[in-house]
């Protein structure tokens, strides 16, 4: 049992290098929040552009499939 304690452990510890320290999570969240903010009004504007595309796009893809009874 010993060594499957020391196997899970060891396999976990590389994964803490993927989290950031509590002391960072503030400075990476403030950062998340001001892209956020930057690109939120260029998204607004580009948005119902890019949600008219596809749906011409979808039409036009499925105008020939038509559902015959």
């Amino acid at each position: 049992m010993l060594h499957m304690f020391f196997a899970v452990a060891f396999s976990a510890v590389p994964l803490t290098l993927y989290v950031p320290p509590i002391r960072s999570l503030n400075l990476f969240v403030q950062t998340i929040e001001e892209i956020w903010n930057e690109s939120s009004g260029y998204t607004h504007r580009v948005y119902p552009r890019i949600r008219y595309a596809f749906r011409r796009i979808f039409d036009c893809m499925l105008s020939g499939f038509k559902v015959t009874k």
